[in-house]
């Protein structure tokens, strides 16, 4: 699997990934939270589901979904909006 964290092939690294898995109701929630935020931003957002890929699962586990802006966690479970804003700023 590739890493969302390393450069495209353009050369440009998502800002933001959301980790999460398929049929989990808070991945959802953050789906749609960075959805919004990316029609105010313009900053666009990486999906990863972590049940494609044994490390991943194996790191994050119960606590998804996770945000990531720059490689950094911002949360997990109930993403705060304000937090991921400040992490874009």
């Amino acid at each position: 699997m590739d890493d969302p964290d390393l450069p495209d092939p353009a050369g440009h690294a998502p800002r933001v990934v959301l980790y999460g898995r398929a049929g989990c109701h808070l991945c959802d929630q953050a789906r749609t939270m960075l959805q919004r935020m990316e029609t105010e931003t313009g900053e666009a957002f990486t999906e990863v589901d972590i049940d494609t890929d044994d490390a991943l699962r194996e790191q994050y586990g119960e606590l998804v979904p996770v945000v990531t802006v720059d490689g950094v966690q911002q949360g997990y479970w109930r993403i705060d909006a304000g937090r991921v804003r400040a992490a874009l700023a």
